[in-house]
Order: C-alpha cells, then sequence, then structure tokens
C-alpha cells in the first residue's frame, strides 16, 4: 500500500535504530528515581529532531498526510495555516508540507502561505491547493478550467525528480487521485514540470535549487499507490529526515515526561476498557506505580459483559488499583428524553468529570486526572483557520477541565494518532485482544440508539451488536475490518413472522475498512454472510424484526450514525 523505499532507507534506519537503542538504554538504566528532568528535554529533543510542519489549508484529509508521514519515522505536527509566524519560528521544522484545501487561490480571501515558509529556507511539498498556492505567490498563474479531475486519473512521468527515486520512472504511467477544479496555467521562475496528467499540464513541478516541490493530486490517500513513497522520499531524500520517531522512543519519551509532571502526586484515570484509556493506563503505571489509581465508570451504555471483563483485566493481570463504580443509574436518568447527539455527547462528558470528582474526594484527593486524547481529538476540536468553525462533533475529552477542579490533565497520548497507540500498547505487553479491539466511542452505545436513550432499547441493541460480532468473529474477519457495529432505529416496522404479524423496531449493522477512522468505505460482506446474520438477529431478539445493511462511505457519512 505504501510503496517501496527509497534506496537510502537502508542506512538511514540502521543508524535510527542504533539512536532508538541508546534513547532507551538511557531511560532503562536510570529507572524511576534516577530520571531528572533534564533527561526529559534530551528524550524528546531526539525524537523530535527530525520534524515536519504540515500546514492545513481546510482538506478533508490532512490528517492522511501526518499519517503516512509518521509511519515513515518522521515526526510531524498539523497546525493551521494562519499560525503566528513566532511559533512556526520556533518549532523549527526541517520542512513543510502545505495540504490541500477547499478554496480557490483566486478568491478575493483565499488563505495565503505564510511568508516565513519561504523565509526559513527550509523543503516545501505543496498538495493540490498548497501546489496552487505556491505557484500563486510566486509568480506563476492558477486558472479556473472546463476540464476538472475528480477521483482515479494518470499521470506521465516526463522528467527525473527527487520525489520519484526509487518509485517511478521517467516514461512512466501512474496512477494518483485527483481532487481539483482550478488548475496551474504558468509556473513560477526556477520551476519545470515532471509530471502531466490530462487535465493538469503541471501535476509535479519542482524547483530544486530552491527544494520547493508542488503535487496537484493527494499523495497521501490510498488511492495513490505510491504516495506514501512519495512522500517519503520528500522527508527522507529531500529534507533529509532519518526516520527516528518509533513507539519504542516514544514509551521512553513519554514515561520520563509522566515523572516529571506527576512527581509524588497522585494520579486518577478514567478507564473504559478501550485500546486508548487501556494504553494510557499501563504506560503511567509503567510510570508511577502505585501513584495511579484506575476508575472504571459502568455509565450503563457500555456492550454486553464489558463492565465484569474490564474488571478482571486491570486488577488481575495488570495489578493496578482500580475503582468500580456503577452509574448507570446517574447516566441513564439524565439522558432520558434527550434527542440531539450534541447535547448527548455532552451530558456524557459532563457526568465523566462528577463521578471523578466525587471518586477523587472519596479517595482523599488526587493531584492529576489521566485521560486517552488522542491527536485526532486535538486537531478536530480546532479550525484549520484557527478560529470559529462548524462542529461536526465534540470530542468530551478535549478541552481542559471545569475551573473548579484542582488536578491538572495528564494526556501521555495526546500526539499520538490510533494506530500509533496499538503500537505502543504492543510495546507494552497489552494483549492483542485489547490492543486490536475496536474502536469503541466514548458516549458508547447511547449514540447508537439515535433518538431517546433506555434500558429496553439498550438491551435490544446489546443483543444485537452481540449476534453481529459472534458472526464476525466467527468468520474470522474480525482483524479486516476497521470498526463493526450495530444501530437501533428509532422506528418501528411491519413484519411477519408465522401467522402473526409483528410491529418491532429495525436496526442497521455497519462495518467499515480504514486506515485511521479519518475516511472508510463498507466492507463487502458477501450476501450468504448478511443473510445468516439477519436470521440470527430476527430469531433470537425479541423486539427486533428488520436488519438493514448501511453501505455509506466517510465521507460524505461519518463511522458513527450521531
Amino acid at each position: 500500500m505504501h510503496g517501496p523505499p527509497g534506496p537510502c532507507s537502508t542506512p538511514r534506519d540502521r543508524n535510527a535504530a542504533t539512536e532508538r537503542t541508546m534513547m532507551s538504554d538511557k531511560v532503562k538504566s536510570a529507572g524511576p528515581a534516577q530520571t531528572a528532568p533534564q533527561d526529559v528535554a534530551a528524550l524528546e529533543g531526539a525524537l523530535h529532531q527530525d520534524r515536519v510542519l504540515i500546514l492545513d489549508f481546510g482538506s478533508q484529509v490532512t490528517q492522511l498526510i501526518a499519517r503516512r508521514v509518521r509511519e515513515s519515522g518522521v515526526y510531524c505536527e498539523i497546525w493551521p495555516f494562519s499560525t503566528d509566524e513566532a511559533k512556526i519560528r520556533a518549532f523549527a521544522p526541517r520542512g513543510i508540507i502545505l495540504s490541500g484545501g477547499p478554496a480557490s487561490v483566486l478568491d478575493e480571501k483565499a488563505p495565503r502561505i505564510p511568508d516565513v515558509v519561504f523565509a526559513l529556507g527550509v523543503p516545501v511539498l505543496g498538495i493540490c491547493y498548497g501546489q496552487q498556492a505556491l505557484c500563486h505567490q510566486l509568480g506563476g498563474a492558477v486558472e479556473t478550467h472546463e476540464h476538472r479531475e475528480f477521483g482515479r486519473a494518470h499521470i506521465d512521468i516526463i522528467e527525473d525528480c527527487a520525489l520519484f527515486r526509487g518509485t517511478w520512472a521517467r516514461g512512466g504511467r501512474e496512477q494518483v487521485w485527483m481532487s481539483h477544479g482550478d488548475r496551474v496555467t504558468k509556473l513560477p521562475p526556477g520551476f519545470r514540470s515532471v509530471a502531466v496528467s490530462e487535465g493538469a499540464p503541471f501535476a509535479i513541478i519542482a524547483d530544486e535549487g530552491r527544494r520547493l516541490y508542488g503535487v496537484q493530486f493527494h499523495p497521501e490517500v490510498v488511492h495513490t499507490p505510491h504516495g506514501a513513497a512519495l512522500l517519503r522520499n520528500f522527508t527522507h531524500d529531500v529534507v533529509g529526515c532519518r526516520g527516528i520517531w518509533t513507539m519504542a522512543g516514544f514509551r521512553d519519551m513519554e514515561i520520563a515526561r509522566i515523572r516529571e509532571q506527576v512527581g509524588s502526586g497522585h494520579v486518577i484515570c478514567g478507564l473504559s476498557g478501550g485500546v486508548d484509556s487501556s494504553v494510557a493506563a499501563v504506560l503511567i503505571h509503567e510510570a508511577i506505580g502505585d501513584q495511579l489509581t484506575c476508575i472504571f465508570v459502568d455509565p450503563g451504555i457500555l456492550r454486553a459483559g464489558e463492565a465484569e471483563e474490564v474488571v478482571k483485566t486491570f486488577r488481575g493481570r495488570f495489578n493496578i488499583k482500580l475503582v468500580h463504580r456503577d452509574a448507570s443509574d446517574l447516566f441513564l436518568s439524565a439522558l432520558e428524553g434527550v434527542t440531539d447527539p450534541e447535547i448527548k455527547r455532552k451530558t456524557i462528558g459532563r457526568l465523566f468529570v462528577e463521578v471523578f470528582e466525587e471518586q477523587a474526594a472519596k479517595l482523599g484527593g488526587a493531584d492529576f486526572l489521566a485521560q486517552g486524547t488522542l491527536y485526532p481529538d486535538v486537531i478536530e476540536s480546532v479550525s484549520f483557520t484557527g478560529g470559529p468553525s462548524v462542529t461536526i462533533k465534540s470530542h468530551h475529552n478535549v478541552g481542559g477541565l471545569p475551573d473548579r477542579m484542582k488536578m491538572q490533565l495528564v494526556e501521555p497520548l495526546r500526539e499520538l494518532f490510533k494506530d500509533e497507540v496499538r503500537e505502543l500498547g504492543r510495546e507494552l505487553g497489552i494483549p492483542e485482544a485489547i490492543v486490536g479491539r475496536h474502536p469503541f466511542p466514548g458516549p458508547g452505545l447511547a449514540i447508537r440508539i439515535p433518538g431517546a436513550v433506555d434500558r429496553d432499547k439498550l438491551a435490544l441493541l446489546r443483543r444485537v451488536d452481540t449476534i453481529f460480532l459472534e458472526e464476525i468473529r466467527g468468520a474470522g474477519l474480525y482483524d479486516a475490518i476497521w470498526q463493526a457495529f450495530a444501530v437501533l432505529l428509532p422506528v418501528r416496522t411491519v413484519g411477519v413472522m408465522g401467522d402473526g404479524r409483528t410491529y418491532d423496531y429495525a436496526c442497521a449493522l455497519r462495518a467499515v475498512t480504514s486506515t485511521d477512522g479519518m475516511t472508510a468505505d463498507v466492507f463487502p460482506f458477501d450476501i450468504g454472510f448478511l443473510n445468516r446474520v439477519a436470521s440470527r438477529i430476527v430469531n433470537e431478539v425479541q423486539g427486533v424484526n428488520r436488519v438493514t445493511y448501511d453501505i455509506t462511505s466517510k465521507p460524505p457519512g461519518t463511522i458513527e450514525w450521531e
């Protein structure tokens, strides 16, 4: 999927491996008592020294750029294009990538590349809108053209280029993913065209002297088969990064960071049993041991048998101090009659915080609250313009704590993507049954019941969901699917069972493939599988008489229904 590595990857990988070993040995030899504050800075500096900045112009797939860059072993961050110049200079990126975006550079108020990008003198790669903005601001020309390109297209390689090393050859034709209406019609001084397509005479451009490059297509999506290799060539061959960003190094750095932040304080961690909170809990426990107490809140909106499994695993296998609080009555009472999905999410988030406060008081107080916040949570809660934007859905673990809470936040996974969290979990020795679990939303089954939530609906949904997942596992498909679940629909339909008429709920089944949840495609079950699942559901779950399968991709839909 990611294409072959560049020809210079082997020696650089060897150097990176040596550096990672040295970093790991430094922390392991020191131990908790000897890990000094300066060790954190040293570890972070070593792990982040080869870093790339991605400036976001509003593309729906900007996060995929970061994922491809991270997969090549290079640390990167995504910031809005409007980020302050001083902040960009302080970050000191070795290279900059400009994302795509929905605007036209011809618009009066079109987003512009900050002047500091050119002043820094580092390599720059513009993608789609980023390429057009490069040309527009450096003396080229961009026009709206009747020949637009959306979807799969082919480009012809007409010249050699550093982006192509070990991947594409001159004279070849390659598949890419296009999504543009405007196109570059005149190159700025110093640039040359190295690839063309039917709709883009300057599909890939290069100015090797200033190390400026632009591509009209999207290399970050899987529909560009060798796109990841092109990005790797940019970060490794052009920028000169060595690929030293690993979860082994991150583990050592974050353990030292947690110890420095927490000191002798006490941490409570909200544990759900999902991948994120589990990895966060085990990582923090490895750093500070019994200074951590996990609080598992059962809100009454979990899947069948989940509460019992969480308690058994973390008390037994990991020997982590765990408080189990059954708060199902509290949550379900607060959700009674609530139909708006955003209000559901905020209500659940507020109650979780209140229960943490309650439990912290019973424990005699805590200094820190740990959360499994991930990097996509942070990105999705901030507009690419740096200002107010339309909220697709709020994240209940982003945005800090209420002023009345005296605890500070510990968020050890805040700069990681989901697949990096799974890799970190394996590095920590967490069983695959936990690390490989499908994502489960913080608001639980409450957002898989559109409309009001009650105990009877939850009971129906749990039985349907259990059957669906049993059949998926029985068919050996669980690991091939990113996420699978059932939704109880807020409609009743007429059915016939035996000689009688039924008027029961309909349910929808949802299963998708994805690399990181930012985009998703429907999983192509064969009809025999779906028939078998539907037959079990209508026969074993009294109250459900119709089963549908959701075939919507993301976009335009989201993976969850609310």
